[in-house]
């Protein structure tokens, strides 16, 4: 999942990269004294100059790239020339690329190598850059240029794509407060810069509980582990200087396959209480005031643009659009999901009371017991599955889909061009059939102190023609943990399907072929379908003969196991649904609050009581760790876009399925064609209805999960 969405959004995907403002005079920085404003430089079109980045040159290479859009903007709105499509929009599209450019090298250092000192930099920073876009926004004569481009745009002889991309700037331009008063723009921006001092403190708060571990201290707390696990254990404990331990790190890959396999029930309890506690612990890294004090900023701001409440101003440039229509998925969705966790946690609790266990399932217990059911009535061990899944063997798997549904290959130039880590592997990707140079690709795989958790796309340079071309700069990062040196890392079979499905978004932004980069990115509710479908494909029978072969004696796996696999995969989606589902809906409902006053714990625990949450699952995300919803506004009030997403995903597969083939030809030229290449130069719901000649089918979604199908089908 993508916290930091690889397709931009709102300025940013209108080209507008305004992400600082001045600050008191500084001595002069050019480009010639600080690498980080040149223009890249090297192979593919320029690459990132990752050698050259030093902490202390960002802030003089922010200020002095503020400068120089500063003088691109005034370049606009002094022109004497009446407002044009050429003068106006296009020449936005070309500001700022100096400010964006040095915002990518910084978002990644914070993103993937976050240390102290680029979190103080984060903090002093985030407010100047919220106020740099206030600056933009709030510049009456660039706006009335703008809203003049707009106004007169159907008689102006602009094509389709450039009146969608002026009628697009004007919107984003109104949304972020354009059209406020003088006085109403000063609060709006006082606002934003509180926010981004909130949202920079939350990041640092949860990254520091993420920081920490469980330490196993004895053969005995290793009970029912597989070998692999305890050797990634081992070595994170070597890692952090404990000789003779092991170490459960204080994230998501390294918590779960503990949960599935210890035996050590009070172990569970432990590593999931620490895990499920981040940011919840009462101490200074403590984040419910830092919630509250955002939820309120979000409610004041929404009532300022004159929106009923945060929700409401989110999704305005959204696939729903209404708040309502996003919850009515969800809850249609979630009762199913619910019946489904009762029979599950039914079937455990025989398990365990069979095994003479006279316990009552908890929420540490359930990924346990469900491997036991999982055992019992697929005869499927998931330790079966991971010596298929090299993780190498899953990055070449990947690069075979790409090549075999869109003609890219993926050629490795590690070595050749700088990096930010020495884990991280470059590639350059090319058109099979012509040789042409598609763009490049940069991946780290591994986690590491200062690394977010979870998995993620971004993009580094996004694709343009009308002034290029330009090719695209993508990224994949994710946090496997490391195996002892000189052993294999063996990763579930999730893992390899979040692999796949942040390769989609990489795929997305690689097959871009947009005009104007403000035409690039896509709906929330949209972004995360093309990554969806692509999990698919990991269990493809061409894949799966040629790259998924046990690590040791290079035997495919068996189609029996795949057939187990296939025969439960609806097994345990009650668990996976609600846990998403709650965290989907405790995210709209408190975005719903229209005054913003809240207490995140009480409210996330009424919120679950009041939709009859199972007290055996817990939110996959509480609110005290929530990234998605508190580091900035992208997922905030868009947590449901995942399902959202997955209801044209689901359906899109279907398309496949109907046509007798994963790699059927057409079906893969039109998704490429419609989907990935249009970017957003048609609306996104058109382009849905042009590929799959109607609207997407809900019963596709419920049918995956095993739900009931018998309610209507259309959204």
């Amino acid at each position: 999942m993508p916290l930091k969405p690889f397709l931009p959004a709102g300025l940013a995907a209108l080209g507008l990269l305004t992400t600082a403002v001045p600050t008191p005079a500084q001595p002069a920085t050019t480009a010639a004294s600080n690498p980080l404003l040149q223009e890249w430089t090297g192979p593919y079109g320029g690459v990132p100059p990752w050698d050259k980045v030093d902490p202390a040159l960002f802030k003089p290479a922010f200020l002095a790239a503020i400068d120089l859009q500063r003088k691109e903007i005034d370049a606009i709105t002094s022109n004497p020339a009446p407002p044009s499509f050429a003068n106006t929009i296009e020449a936005l599209q070309r500001a700022g690329r100096a400010l964006g450019r040095i915002d990518v090298l910084f978002g990644v250092m914070t993103n993937n190598r976050n240390a102290p000192e680029y979190q103080a930099l984060d903090r002093e920073l985030s407010p100047v850059f919220a106020a740099a876009d206030d600056e933009t926004t709030f510049n009456e004569k660039l706006f009335a240029r703008v809203a003049a481009v707009q106004a007169s745009m159907a008689t102006a002889g602009l094509t389709p794509e450039q009146q969608r991309l002026t009628q697009r700037t004007y919107d984003g331009f109104v949304r972020q407060g354009a059209k406020l008063g003088a006085a109403q723009k000063k609060e709006l921006s006082r606002i934003n810069q509180d926010l981004a001092s909130a949202f920079s403190d939350f990041a640092t708060k949860v990254l520091a509980d993420e920081d920490t571990w469980t330490t196993l201290d004895s053969e005995a707390d290793l009970a029912g582990l597989p070998p692999a696990l305890v050797s990634a254990y081992k070595a994170a404990a070597e890692e952090r200087k404990l000789p003779g331990k092991w170490a459960v790190v204080n994230t998501r890959s390294s918590v779960d396959p503990f949960l599935t396999f210890s035996s050590r029930r009070d172990l569970r309890e432990k590593v999931w209480k620490t895990f499920k506690s981040r940011g919840d612990n009462g101490n200074a890294n403590d984040t419910n005031a830092v919630i509250a004090r955002i939820v309120k900023l979000r409610a004041e701001r929404a009532a300022l643009l004159g929106y009923p409440t945060h929700a409401h101003w989110r999704m305005d440039d959204t696939m729903a659009r209404d708040p309502q229509k996003a919850m009515d998925l969800m809850l249609r969705v979630w009762a199913p999901a619910v019946a489904r966790v009762k029979e599950e946690v039914a079937d455990m609790q025989a398990v365990a009371a069979k095994e003479g266990q006279a316990i009552t399932i908890e929420p540490w217990d359930y990924l346990y017991y469900a491997e036991k059911v999982r055992k019992a009535k697929y005869a499927l061990d998931t330790n079966e599955l991971k010596p298929y899944f090299e993780l190498n063997n899953v990055i070449a798997a990947s690069y075979a889909m790409a090549e075999k549904l869109y003609g890219l290959t993926f050629t490795e130039i590690t070595g050749t061009v700088p990096v930010f880590h020495p884990d991280v592997r470059v590639y350059e990707v090319k058109d099979k059939a012509t040789g042409r140079h598609v763009g490049v690709y940069y991946r780290d795989d591994f986690a590491r102190q200062y690394k977010r958790s979870g998995a993620w796309a971004s993009g580094y340079r996004g694709q343009r023609t009308f002034d290029g071309p330009v090719t695209p700069i993508t990224s994949n990062n994710n946090n496997f943990v490391k195996g002892a040196a000189g052993e294999p890392v063996l990763i579930s079979l999730d893992d390899a399907r979040t692999l796949f499905h942040e390769f989609g978004h990489a795929l997305h932004g690689l097959l871009m072929n947009v005009t104007y980069p403000g035409l690039a990115g896509t709906p929330r509710d949209f972004v995360e379908f093309p990554s969806q479908v692509h999990e698919n494909w990991v269990l493809t029978r061409d894949l799966l003969d040629t790259y998924f072969r046990h690590y040791k004696t290079r035997a495919p796996m068996p189609q029996a196991l795949v057939d187990k696999v296939k025969n439960a995969a609806k097994f345990n989606q009650g668990y996976a649904t609600v846990e998403y589902l709650a965290s989907a809906i405790v995210d709209m409902r408190l975005h719903l609050l229209p005054g913003g006053v809240v207490d995140a714990d009480a409210f996330e625990r009424d919120t679950l009581t009041a939709i009859g949450a199972p007290k055996e699952v817990a939110m996959r995300h509480r609110l005290p760790q929530f990234n998605h919803l508190f580091t900035s506004d992208s997922y905030s009030a868009g947590y449901y876009s995942y399902l959202w997403s997955d209801v044209m995903a689901s359906d899109a597969w279907a398309a496949f399925e109907e046509a007798g083939s994963p790699w059927d030809p057409a079906v893969a030229g039109k998704f490429k064609d419609i989907i990935l290449a249009t970017g957003n130069r048609i609306d996104r719901a058109e382009a849905y209805r042009q590929f799959r000649g109607r609207e997407p089918d809900v019963n596709a979604l419920l049918a995956n999960r095993g739900f009931p199908t018998t309610a209507p089908a259309k959204r």
